[in-house]
């Protein structure tokens, strides 16, 4: 049977694409910071699916909890057929703040830590002629909102770039690009979720399936919802300053709500 390792597999979209696997028919390589939540969601999926769960425990800022990752990816006995770097959190600080520690750990988990699994993914996978590695970016990367934004575009970008060198190989990399999700996300990050139409929201589970299908399709990008894909091409193709208008809107409606 075929293995997906997914990081932030214990809630969120990382909890939707470990149960859109397992629907799937994958056993599951969890990896998350809380261990007794990775326990919880591993007997769950196992209970609701059969599957096999495998845990480990790694906080992904730190460098050397990367490394029992790194050496699963790199299994050949135990292949991982599929990699989901999903783990992150959102960002409430200022560009100007004087401690910028948040802002450290928040590009050591989602630009280090792609990076560094990515490549561990992408070199076991081009050995065996197979794979697919799904990177969660934003459409916070056609905006301009703190460090987020330039962390997102940064996660577009290089997995697109991995894509290209990975065209031939029967690797697929795909950046998956969704708008808001209603996570722990904002609460984590000390901030009220933005005030935004029903429309604007996406369900986890469509984020996953979206991610899985593109990759398969063996497209680099993949944004959820016909909507957001206008959407986005619309903040291609307009002047900067919408982008900017846009993001000046979210960020006034958090401060409202204090």
């Amino acid at each position: 049977m075929a293995t997906a390792l997914v990081t932030g597999g214990t809630s969120g979209i990382g909890r939707a694409f470990a149960t859109e696997l397992a629907e799937r028919g994958y056993d599951l390589v969890l990896v998350a910071r809380d261990q007794s939540r990775l326990d919880q969601t591993a007997s769950d999926l196992r209970t609701r699916f059969g599957c096999e769960v495998e845990t480990l425990h790694a906080d992904l800022a730190v460098r050397s909890d990367l490394d029992p990752v790194i050496a699963r990816l790199s299994e050949t006995d135990r292949p991982v057929d599929v990699l989901v770097n999903n783990a992150g959190f959102g960002l409430n600080a200022s560009l100007l703040d004087e401690d910028v520690a948040t802002q450290e750990r928040a590009m050591d988990v989602m630009c280090t830590a792609v990076l560094i699994l990515s490549g561990a993914a992408g070199r076991s996978m081009k050995a065996r002629g197979q794979g697919m590695i799904i990177n969660v970016s934003s459409v916070s990367a056609w905006i301009v909102k703190g460090n987020y934004s330039a962390i997102k575009r940064w996660v577009l970008t290089y997995t697109q770039a991995l894509a290209l060198e990975l065209s031939g190989t029967g690797v697929q990399a795909t950046a998956v690009c969704p708008s808001w999700v209603k996570t722990e996300l904002h609460e984590r990050a000390g901030v009220a979720r933005p005030k935004l139409p029903g429309w604007a929201w996406v369900d986890g589970s469509v984020v996953a399936k979206t991610a899985l299908d593109a990759a398969a399709a063996g497209k680099p990008v993949a944004i959820p919802t016909r909507k957001w894909r206008v959407a986005v091409w619309f903040l291609d193709h307009a002047p900067k300053g919408l982008s900017r208008a846009i993001s000046r809107k979210i960020t006034k409606s958090r401060r409202s709500d204090g």
